[in-house]
């Protein structure tokens, strides 16, 4: 008997997911950058942030689990160790974890602020 694979998900179904899952851990205004238009080398950026160091490292543990579930693990992990900004890349889509204050310092969504954007709350459903 061999075992099923499920079909991987879309970029944005992962980018959502990630998401939902950062606010599980009451990560802090989640946003999902939509970069496919850019020909950038990801296609979505999600970035939010936790208000502690054990909050961003809880986030970036529980968005791991949860993504892992989905038979999806980082290609690269970066930031970890300061906690001040963790940046989770699953290639197509690019986690951006920080603190208050480093996430007001680099302005990611300002800096892409023609990329259209999807705030995701917890209401906000799987598509």
């Amino acid at each position: 008997m061999t075992a099923r694979k499920t079909r991987p998900p879309e970029p944005q179904e992962l980018a959502r997911r990630a998401a939902r899952l950062a606010l599980e851990k009451k990560a802090r205004d989640p946003v999902i950058l939509d970069l496919r238009q850019f020909g950038y080398l990801c296609d979505f950026y999600v970035v939010v942030h936790g208000d502690s160091d054990p909050q961003v490292k809880a986030i970036v543990d529980h968005v791991e689990e949860g993504l892992r579930e989905l038979g999806e693990s980082p290609w690269h992990v970066e930031g970890l160790s300061g906690k001040q900004w963790v940046l989770l890349d699953y290639v197509d889509v690019v986690i951006h974890v920080f603190r208050p204050e480093t996430r007001e310092l680099y302005l990611l969504e300002r800096l892409w602020g023609d990329a259209p954007r999807e705030v995701v709350n917890a209401d906000s459903q799987d598509s």
